[in-house]
């Protein structure tokens, strides 16, 4: 049996303070995706508003049952008849904001919801700071969507930082592990293709992660690079900092090829973690 193959893109924007052009904006390349030859079309992380003031941001949100850009969204991909994954929007969920990813069936309707577990809590050495936790709450709960090819396993930006997430995915089946971003310009050009290759290398998966780009209008600067990576390690398509589409084929041979050449899922072991201490004395601070 031919293992299945599909086209992937990323839909790379630059989200305003606007939602409403914001879902505008997303459509529109929703639907080149889908008229290229798409089947599965992401979003980045935050699609409906980039927004770093809390009050704007509380003002702004809208709650899942009246979001506009959801809604949206839903109606572009019962159009196109595309799988896609909306990579988060700010969804008012009791007191605080949850940044939620959503994956869409070509019905429009909602097939999963995932909220991201790891918060951006970091203090940057250009003297950016970041509190997400003050404003967003954290999920608690890996997602694993069933497609037309397979399990393909959710997370959010700041997730591809903790390998054992995709680990579990990965062991639970999935053969595509997606993280949607809003990668900060300085962390990006530091760490954002090496991580997603050494995700998809330690998983033997396709890593597929569309991304905000450039300078936004609250003030944050995201490094863009959608990328799309083999189970190899092997980079089918990245973006440079504009918005606009990337796309690859997704050869799903390609993973059981990986992890038959490394297969590092049936390697995994338990192990207990040991601390030996020394019995030689302390040196004095001087010697």
């Amino acid at each position: 049996m031919t293992a299945p193959r599909f086209t992937a893109a990323c839909v790379q924007m630059r989200s305003t303070r606007d939602p409403l052009r914001n879902r505008d904006d997303a459509v529109r390349l929703i639907r080149e995706a889908a008229a290229a030859g798409a089947q599965f079309v992401q979003t980045p992380e935050v699609t409906n508003l980039c927004e770093r003031d809390t009050k704007r941001l509380r003002e702004t949100s809208q709650s899942e049952d009246q979001h506009d850009v959801l809604a949206g969204l839903r109606q572009a991909a019962r159009e196109t008849k595309v799988w896609l994954q909306i990579g988060s929007l700010s969804v008012k969920a009791g007191e605080k904001i949850a940044n939620r990813a959503y994956m869409i069936d070509p019905q429009g309707e909602i097939v999963a919801r995932y909220e991201k577990i790891h918060l951006f809590d970091v203090d940057l050495p250009n003297g950016e700071t970041w509190r997400e936790s003050n404003t967003f709450s954290g999920g608690d709960r890996a997602t694993l969507v069933e497609t037309p090819w397979g399990l393909v396993g959710m997370s959010i930006c700041y997730d591809v930082r903790f390998p054992y997430l995709y680990r579990a995915e990965a062991e639970a089946g999935a053969v595509m592990l997606t993280a949607p971003a809003c990668f900060t310009r300085q962390t990006g050009e530091a760490h954002w293709q090496v991580l997603q290759r050494a995700r998809a290398i330690e998983n033997g998966a396709f890593m597929v992660s569309a991304a905000q780009g450039g300078l936004h209008e609250d003030g944050r600067e995201s490094y863009g690079h959608s990328i799309i990576v083999d189970p190899w390690g092997r980079v089918l398509a990245e973006a440079g900092n504009e918005p606009g589409l990337i796309m690859a084929q997704i050869d799903l041979a390609l993973v059981a090829d990986a992890r038959q050449r490394i297969p590092t899922l049936r390697h995994t072991r338990s192990f207990a973690v040991e601390t030996r201490r020394s019995e030689q004395p302390k040196l004095d601070a001087a010697e």
